[in-house]
């Protein structure tokens, strides 16, 4: 009988296949770790955005509220962070003038898709049926003129009705009341504020617009109002 082949010994180290399942691993883990990054992208922002508006914005008493969430998701991806801040600070700077003014039940701020809306509830600058600016407007006007004349925000008022309906030789309707009310406030911004005519814009919306129920006292109350939108850079256009 022949003599029994001496078996080979196999190399020493790792088996060649587990060199290239390990490399295989290896770009899979880099794979998955880039697609955690993008995951967490919008995170990130939401979180730094977050940060820089604590403290004054949230919910806060007296009538002023924040509602954060739509700010943060509608802001432009490429820079929510700088224009996020920028309203932090005129929302913290009108917010300072209300609660030292003691307008709380008169003047409500909210943050929302298009900027910041400051809105002017009742009898604040108007008597009833009438659209000449009461003296203690003027007041109060001109101190939110000073805000806005330090930012370059387009603004646009907008004047709103509840659902009785007036019929003098000036306002036959509440299309011509809510809409001379809006333009009055921007002409005052204009020409007693110096603020640049090409950043206003006045728009009148008669009871087209409530925010509560014109079949009670409280609710139409709510309805009589002036809105001044503070806008969005990108809000700058026409519309609603």
């Amino acid at each position: 009988m022949g003599r029994k082949r001496k078996e080979e010994e196999p190399p020493a180290g790792a088996p060649a296949w587990m060199a290239t399942y390990s490399d295989m691993m290896t770009l899979l883990l880099c794979f998955f770790v880039l697609l955690f990054s993008f995951a967490t992208l919008d995170v990130q922002k939401f979180q730094a955005i977050a940060h820089s508006m604590s403290g004054s914005l949230g919910v806060l008493d007296s009538g002023i509220t924040v509602n954060l969430e739509p700010l943060v998701t509608s802001f432009p991806s490429d820079s929510p962070v700088e224009e996020a801040e920028e309203f932090r600070i005129i929302y913290e700077q009108m917010s300072e003038y209300i609660k030292e003014n003691n307008l709380e039940a008169s003047i409500t701020l909210r943050l929302d898709e298009r900027g910041l809306l400051v809105t002017f509830l009742d009898d604040v600058l108007f008597d009833s049926g009438k659209a000449d600016l009461k003296p203690k407007a003027r007041e109060i006007i001109n101190k939110v003129a000073e805000i806005i004349r330090r930012n370059n925000k387009n603004v646009r008022v907008e004047g709103h009705t509840d659902n009785v309906p007036i019929n003098t030789f000036r306002f036959p309707s509440n299309w011509e009341l809510s809409t001379t009310r809006a333009v009055n406030v921007v002409k005052y911004l204009i020409e007693e504020n110096g603020i640049e005519a090409k950043r206003m814009s006045a728009s009148g919306y008669s009871d087209q617009h409530p925010v509560d129920d014109n079949n009670t006292k409280e609710g139409r109350q709510k309805n009589r109002r002036v809105d001044m939108v503070i806008l969005r850079d990108e809000k700058n256009g026409t519309g609603k």
